[in-house]
């Protein structure tokens, strides 16, 4: 078989990127070795290969500096209305590519480093990953700033700088292990700190409460220093900001100490207060009450709220004097997103501005408040939902407290209002939950301070109004919206899978990039040999590319042909890899029994995270590896079943995996994954999916055809209908040979022969307290598998799939996404205009 292409020699033939000019080859071969010079006068004489990434990176840079600043200016002199977009997550990866892609600089890079006999793949290894999110949420809120930038609309990203992202994941004898993701140790070259606009925020303290006003006295002061990093648009010459804060002590941090010779431990207490923005809490859809997350919370927002106040007041470039005063126009200059529940405290926050520090009386600072904020909710499981003590409010944020007190108790008059003698309904709607210990719902905060309220799928928001929201549906359904996420098709085609861009850009041209809705024009081109045929090699291409980086990595020989079969997202029972694992089993056993018959070969890898105190999560991430043992080293099976976990899965693995899979795992409990973009970004590149009519898979097989995807299973109907006449396990396992047969080797110890007992936790999860219905699923799963071995065993109607899928991926660009938020929740309107660039005369 044919060497796969290297990507510098593919990106020669390409076209979709702008071919590089030679005087701009010149110029950045001029201006890195500038860089590298000042790299190594500073440091040593001898350049080592992240020398020469930094002085890529700040090439790079330098292209992004004058169009940041231009943008900048240009917000400033139009006054537009602007959006914070604020998150606790914001899933990064690298920005290298990124920004040559956005700025058409990429061909001319690649050509500089390769005359300068340097190779750009291995310096873009180099660059850490920015980790600062868990999954979907924070990786989501990278899309939409891309597109946000790239549709032209003054916006702000607002999250928390942390030390340490995501952990990294080793698997070590099958088993996770935990280690800190030190991406700061060798320097961030995108980020630019912004000491002059540094912020105090306080915690603890006590209310006073006077005549002209309420104090909040007594505080303890961190100060929130912002690092800004730039966003680049898609070749329009925008480049937005994202600013992260940083926690760090005041100077005179518990100087009262020094009176009484505590000086060392004085210096010492200034790592407490320097400890917010350490480290990003590694749960994925779990609340975990902790004091340190709570102030990470309103670090962000106390911090954010001051920096928008700000800007608000004071609109004329280079100007520091207050221009507005009038705070009943903040909704029309300012919209703020809030990306989960976890930046709720941005409506108190307001108020208590609004309210303490601007002097307003609560009507009005109230109405500024919900028509400025709108809500985001991400999931519907309720161990998700955030829930916070109302003792370490009132010790951490005594007048925050005080706020949604007073919040809650004029809601309930509106509700008392609306529904007279619904006590229940009362109890209900509450912002406040009695009970053992009284807790604030912050979903409700959201819902009753905002305007606008949205899910992130077409059936979450359903779901949502039928359900956890119902009430608050049933008294404002005006407030209530559907946004389908998206992805950014710059990161998640252009740049991750440049052959598959190319040769959709011979076919439609270029424009799809940043109007994803033209790929419905591949539908013309579903019976044409010759795309068919490009389409198949690119895949193949891919595949060989990452079995070699497979074989490298995990000392497992790849069968290119085989089936490349991937399900990679965070480890979490909901997602159902346990579902996963039972087929792998049962295509085990099945070849086992008839070792001579034509088997489809499959490669079936499975990747992602288990939260590090999540027991059941850490145990399936075992079980996956203890499948794999066996099944790798039976010489029965041979090359037509291998099974890899995918360690340390990130959004740089991703960009290897997703264009390599042939097949894409889909399969949450009907009802529960809020949307997905994973599902997204396999539909873009080339794979199907086999999958369950959950989250976003719903409207993927309604843009491509039910057809065209593999789908299977309970819906939601029948997951509620199955609930009410309840779910026996022991049903499923008695009734079905193979699930008993696969079931007693997980007991039994067939997968983990020198501790039979290993997996006997599962085994008892999965008969007796499931509550995500894997055995439910298992035979409907196993007969839609078969199909999918019967298609891929006829390669051209496979790819003719494939087509179907790609161009039914419009609908699930950010661009669209982003630009229904602007029209329909911040009142904004996106532009496709682009500034001059830099060295053009205005």
């Amino acid at each position: 078989m044919s060497k796969p292409l290297s990507d510098h020699d593919r990106k020669k033939q390409i076209s979709v990127r702008g071919l590089a000019g030679v005087e701009n080859v010149t110029d950045l071969k001029q201006n890195f070795n500038r860089h590298l010079h000042f790299t190594l006068v500073k440091d040593r004489n001898v350049a080592n290969k992240r020398d020469y990434y930094f002085a890529l990176a700040h090439t790079v840079r330098d292209h992004l500096v004058g169009r940041w600043i231009r943008t900048q200016q240009h917000y400033y002199e139009k006054d537009p209305k602007r959006v914070y977009y604020i998150s606790l997550e914001f899933y990064m990866g690298r920005t290298l590519q990124n920004t040559m892609v956005n700025l058409a600089l990429e061909n001319a890079c690649d050509e500089a480093m390769y005359q300068l006999g340097l190779d750009m793949e291995e310096l873009e290894d180099m660059e850490e990953d920015a980790g600062l999110g868990n999954g979907g949420l924070g990786r989501l809120a990278a899309c939409f700033l891309d597109s946000m930038a790239s549709l032209g609309l003054a916006a702000y990203g607002y999250g928390i700088r942390y030390e340490f992202g995501i952990f990294n994941q080793r698997i070590v004898n099958g088993w996770q292990v935990e280690e800190a993701d030190d991406w700061l140790r060798y320097g961030n070259p995108w980020e630019k700190a912004r000491p002059e606009y540094m912020r105090p925020v306080h915690f603890y303290g006590r209310t006073e409460h006077q005549p002209d006003g309420v104090k909040w006295v007594d505080t303890q002061v961190v100060l929130a220093l912002p690092y800004d990093t730039p966003v680049p648009g898609y070749r329009n010459n925008i480049v937005n900001t994202m600013r992260l804060w940083s926690a760090k002590a005041p100077c005179e941090f518990n100087l009262k100490d020094f009176n009484v010779g505590g000086y060392i431990q004085a210096v010492l207490d200034r790592n407490l207060a320097e400890n917010i923005s350490r480290v990003l809490y590694p749960n994925d859809n779990f609340f975990e009450g902790k004091e340190l997350r709570l102030k990470q919370e309103y670090f962000v927002v106390s911090a954010t709220l001051q920096d928008i106040v700000r800007r608000f007041k004071v609109s004329k470039f280079g100007s520091r004097e207050v221009t507005r005063t009038d705070f009943s126009k903040l909704p029309d200059k300012v919209a703020i997103q809030l990306n989960d529940t976890h930046p709720a405290m941005a409506i108190p926050e307001l108020m208590r501005v609004l309210v303490d520090s601007e002097k307003l009386n609560w009507e009005t600072a109230w109405d500024i408040c919900v028509r400025t904020c709108a809500y985001t909710n991400h999931t519907v499981l309720p161990e998700a939902l955030e829930r916070w003590p109302v003792d370490l409010f009132s010790h951490l944020l005594p007048r925050h407290l005080e706020i949604i007190y007073e919040i809650n108790r004029r809601h309930l008059e509106k509700v008392a209002a609306a529904f007279p003698g619904d006590v229940d309904r009362l109890r209900r709607m509450s912002l406040i939950e009695e009970g053992g210990q009284k807790r604030i719902n912050m979903a409700h905060l959201c819902i009753v301070g905002s305007h606008a309220v949205n899910g992130v799928a077409r059936i979450h928001s359903d779901i949502l109004k039928a359900t956890i929201f119902k009430d608050f549906y049933e008294m404002e359904p005006h407030k209530f919206q559907n946004k389908t996420n998206g992805i950014t098709p710059r990161r998640w085609l252009v740049m991750c899978n440049p052959g598959l861009a190319e040769i959709i850009a011979e076919r439609i041209g270029e424009d799809f990039i940043r109007d994803l809705d033209q790929l419905q024009r591949l539908r013309d081109f579903v019976d044409d040999e010759a795309f068919i045929r490009d389409v198949a090699k690119v895949k193949q291409e891919n595949k060989l590319k990452f079995a070699v980086h497979l074989e490298e990595h995990y000392k497992v020989k790849i069968n290119p042909n085989s089936m490349f079969d991937v399900q990679v997202k965070r480890i979490h029972e909901y997602k159902r890899q346990l579902l996963n694992c039972l087929h792998i089993i049962t295509y085990y056993n099945r070849i086992k029994r008839e070792p001579n018959k034509q088997w489809t070969p499959r490669t079936v890898m499975i990747g992602g995270k288990a939260a590090p105190g999540y027991h059941t999560a850490k145990m399936i991430i075992r079980l996956i590896t203890a499948i794999g043992e066996v099944i790798n080293h039976d010489p029965v099976v041979g090359d037509r079943l291998k099974v890899i976990f995918l360690e340390n899965y990130r959004v740089t693995l991703a960009e290897k995996a997703i264009p390599a899979s042939d097949l894409s795992e889909q399969i949450s409990t009907a009802g529960t994954e809020a949307s997905g973009t994973g599902n997204m970004k396999f539909m873009l590149n080339g794979a199907l999916t086999i999958g369950t009519m959950d989250g976003a898979n719903v409207e993927m097989a309604e843009e491509a055809g039910e057809d065209n995807l593999f789908i299977f299973g309970m819906r939601v109907d029948d997951v509620d209908a199955l609930d009410k006449k309840g779910y026996h396990a022991e049903e499923y396992y008695n009734r079905l040979p193979e699930l008993k047969q696969a079931i007693d080797q997980i007991a039994g110890g067939f997968f983990s022969p020198k501790q039979p007992d290993l997996f006997k936790e599962i085994v008892n999860m999965l008969m007796h307290h499931d509550r995500f219905k894997v055995f439910a699923d298992y035979e409907d799963y196993i007969k839609c598998q078969e199909k999918v071995n019967a298609l891929y065993k006829n390669p051209k109607e496979w790819t003719k799939k494939v087509i179907y899928n790609i161009a039914g991926c419009g609908k699930f660009s950010s661009d669209r996404t982003i630009a229904q938020y602007a029209r329909e929740i911040w009142g904004m309107e996106p532009t496709l205009e682009k500034l001059p660039a830099p060295d053009d005369k205005q």
